[in-house]
């Protein structure tokens, strides 16, 4: 996190990575590309990117010093923002695309196709479909080779300027699955089920956890919890010849889940019912979404799960293991046991697994306080566009 010292940021650091974002750029592009264009012009096509990434449903709010331009010139070649700035969140062909923008086929074909390899746009290149990425989740965690000093303290600037108000809209990016050790199986709401949906896929892959390597470079983080704990898992081409690495092997996927809860990272998804692929294995003191609420005030920046915990005071030692396991902050020491606050509880579970008493156990919420998922992404970028007041509703059938 960083020092709120306003005269430093608005003065001296904005100035530097401005600075630092047009040196990328002469770096990264003949000169005759860049100064082809007026320096207006070009303003306009980051400008126009910027207003088209809001326009979708995950958002990317505009600020007031205008931070996430000079961050989306990082990311961004000024070429590339003039064609992705063009673009919406519904796929479409590249022939549409090619004369909205005046390109040819084939050279937008080919732009795009270079855009998708870098995450900044999604699409099938076969189909010649493509769509504008949002930037969380997207953009972002696509910048994992590309993650440096200057781009991570351009994210933590843009967050700190009113970038975070994307974890603000309902319904939340990411959902809490509550920790599988926690749960009983009688009771677990089916989209709850990770271990069952991941030993039902045939391919994995590990990543590296992006916010926690933003950290590493910002040069503030305060947890020592391993980078290479963010798992995918679908199901491929049977037939196909073995994947090779990154990849992993489904006991391989599955120690890391079990790995991930023993030392008290809480699993978050999309906040869907259907369409899940990948789960992250999340602190409060990086993870962007929970920082929502450990940093930022925002209470719901993360669906919480359908249960709570419960702490009895009468097997409670005291020995503060689950506050120390609660990644935001929702166990307190009452009466020198503890205590756990269930307008604060996420129900991750973790200060079940952690307890060496096992004096704390889940609770499923009764069903009147349950609160689903969206069904799919589709729904839940309806659902997220209604309440910015970008869509309307469906209408209430007759």
């Amino acid at each position: 996190m960083l020092i709120h010292n306003p005269v430093k940021i608005q003065v001296k650091r904005r100035d530097f990575l401005k600075a630092a974002a047009l040196a990328g750029l002469l770096a990264a592009i003949p000169a005759v590309s860049l100064y082809s264009q007026d320096p207006a012009v070009i303003d306009g096509w980051y400008d126009g990117l910027a207003d088209a990434l809001n326009k979708l449903p995950n958002s990317f709010p505009r600020t007031k010093s205008n931070i996430e331009i000079t961050l989306l010139k990082k990311i961004f070649l000024p070429e590339e923002a003039r064609l992705a700035g063009q673009l919406c969140g519904k796929e479409e062909s590249v022939n549409s695309i090619a004369q909205r923008v005046e390109l040819s086929e084939a050279e937008t074909a080919s732009r795009l196709k270079a855009m998708e390899e870098r995450g900044l746009v999604w699409g099938n290149a076969d189909a010649g479909l493509f769509r504008l990425a949002p930037f969380v989740v997207g953009i972002y965690e696509s910048q994992m080779e590309r993650m440096d000093h200057e781009l991570a303290h351009l994210v933590e600037e843009y967050f700190e300027q009113g970038g975070i108000e994307i974890m603000r809209v309902q319904p939340a990016l990411h959902r809490v699955i509550p920790a599988q050790g926690a749960t009983k199986t009688e009771w677990i709401l089916p989209y709850d089920k990770l271990k069952e949906l991941m030993i039902s896929c045939n391919t994995f892959r590990v990543n590296d956890c992006i916010c926690r390597k933003q950290q590493d470079f910002v040069g503030t983080r305060k947890c020592t919890f391993p980078l290479h704990v963010e798992l995918i898992f679908y199901t491929g081409n049977e037939s196909a010849v073995p994947p090779v690495l990154p990849y992993v092997t489904k006991e391989e996927a599955l120690a890391v889940l079990d790995r991930t809860e023993e030392i008290g990272l809480v699993h978050t998804v999309s906040n869907v019912a259907e369409g899940i692929y990948y789960v992250c294995n999340c602190c409060g003191c990086c993870c962007g979404i929970l920082r929502g609420i450990t940093e930022f005030g925002i209470e719901k920046s993360v669906a919480a799960a359908n249960y709570y915990s419960v702490i009895n005071p009468e097997q409670c030692k005291g020995c503060g293991t689950c506050i120390k396991r609660c990644q935001v902050r929702a166990v307190s020491s009452q009466d020198e046991v503890s205590a756990v606050n269930h307008e604060k509880c996420i129900g991750c579970g973790l200060c079940v697994t952690g307890c060496p008493h096992h004096a704390a156990r889940l609770e499923r919420k009764p069903e009147e306080e349950i609160i689903n998922p969206p069904k799919d992404f589709a729904t839940w970028e309806h659902e997220r566009l209604v309440n910015r007041g970008l869509e309307t509703a469906d209408p209430t059938p007759v």
